[in-house]
């Protein structure tokens, strides 16, 4: 058994000091099969990144009394779903390649996942699950945005221990470099001119993965206080999620090295997806939000009652209170009703005894 293999000296312009980066934390064979296992620090990452996205999700799915049960449903078609449609969206756009090479459609241990796809795939599982069992498929979808994000923002750091997603060369602080940059820059210098793009193989590079990471983390934090105070209707927080990180990637994706292309087009397919998706979302809100603005609707997520609507029973409730303070009211009333008559035919009485 062999721990931290694969090193690679990475180095930021910035910075004084050389960092030293593991790809793989483990490498072991199985005895009696004799099968080699190699577990990666990527990999490693991506289930840590998951698995708090999923306690997430299932917190807010308990606060909100959601089914956990129907929720795990969710949880194991949507995973399911968006590897598919991960691998499948990236072969698609890389097409030219595997046509060729259709035994290796289904070795996404060799890499090649993108996260339109991973979304598209997942969500759209996510649909037909929410619709079988019952689930407010909206609602599910503004957990899901929060968990998104702290599963992307974590989850880019596989990017670093692979040394891979990075942009073009940059003279700023934070500037990357390492072997495996220049390596991967070295063997893809021709094609990126095709692109339009010149890039010097010793030059520090963008390190885009850290701008993504950076940029999903705060903005799960901006989600998380919209949802805690502005909270106004169910898919609003989905909405956000697609302003943010639509406006994320439609930046970023045009610093990137590694991006996919449209054919033989210059055109970045994640970038343009990612500019609509921005302004799709940004007009959505703003209709649905002016709307309510006008027409104004009470809500909260808590499923108080499983038939009802969250703002009827809510307002049943502040009916019931106010019913019972009017009750309160009305005894007192009476009862000083009564002591102002006693004491009446007190003084009364007195007058007659006095004359």
């Amino acid at each position: 058994m062999r721990f931290l293999s694969d090193l690679t000296e990475v180095t930021f312009t910035g910075i004084d000091h050389t960092f030293n980066v593991y790809s793989t934390l483990v490498e072991f064979t199985i005895p009696y099969v004799n099968i080699d296992v190699s577990i990666k620090f990527y990999g490693v990452i991506i289930a840590f990144g998951f698995l708090l996205a999923v306690l997430f999700g299932g917190r807010t799915a308990y606060k909100w009394k959601i089914d956990l049960n129907k929720m795990v449903d969710v949880l194991i078609f949507g995973t399911l779903g968006g590897i598919v449609g991960a691998r499948l969206y990236y072969v698609l756009f890389e097409w030219n390649y595997y046509r060729m090479h259709l035994a290796e459609i289904p070795q996404i241990w060799q890499g090649g996942l993108a996260i339109y796809g991973g979304l598209i795939g997942g969500l759209l599982a996510a649909y037909f699950t929410c619709r079988k069992n019952g689930l407010n498929f909206y609602k599910l979808l503004d957990m899901c945005a929060m968990s998104f994000l702290i599963g992307q923002g974590i989850g880019r750091w596989g990017n670093y221990t692979n040394q891979e997603a990075f942009g073009t060369n940059t003279s700023m602080p934070w500037g990357m470099y390492s072997s495996k940059v220049e390596a991967y820059l070295l063997d893809h210098q021709m094609e990126l001119m095709e692109k339009g793009i010149k890039v010097d193989t010793l030059s520090p590079v963008h390190p885009t993965f850290l701008y993504e990471s950076l940029w999903c983390i705060i903005g799960f934090f901006i989600l998380y206080y919209i949802m805690k105070k502005h909270y106004k209707f169910a898919g609003e927080i989905m909405l956000w999620y697609g302003v943010i990180y639509g406006a994320e990637r439609a930046v970023v994706e045009g610093f990137r090295t590694d991006s996919l292309y449209l054919g033989d087009t210059n055109i970045r397919v994640s970038q343009i997806l990612s500019a609509v998706l921005a302004v799709l979302c940004l007009a959505i809100l703003i209709i649905k939000l002016l709307d309510l603005k006008k027409n104004p609707v009470p809500y909260t997520p808590v499923e108080v009652l499983p038939k009802d609507k969250d703002y009827e029973v809510r307002d049943r409730v502040g009916e019931i209170k106010e019913e019972r303070t009017q009750r309160k009211n009305v005894a007192k009333l009476q009862k000083k009703k009564i002591k102002d008559y006693e004491k009446s035919l007190r003084e009364g009485n007195d007058n007659g005894k006095n004359n």
